[in-house]
């Protein structure tokens, strides 16, 4: 898996949150596991 610009990456472990500034092979590590893409949250309208 590449790791993709601009996406942010989480630890499943302590809760790490590390942003993509330049993408390329590889996987991010965090505690000697892999770590999860996070999916942006939604913003609320302003209606």
């Amino acid at each position: 898996m590449s790791n993709l610009l601009g996406k942010r990456y989480r630890c499943k472990v302590c809760g790490t949150e590390v942003l993509c500034t330049k993408s390329g092979d590889g996987e991010v590590m965090c505690c000697a596991e892999k770590m999860e893409q996070v999916t942006p949250r939604p913003i609320p309208s302003s209606d």
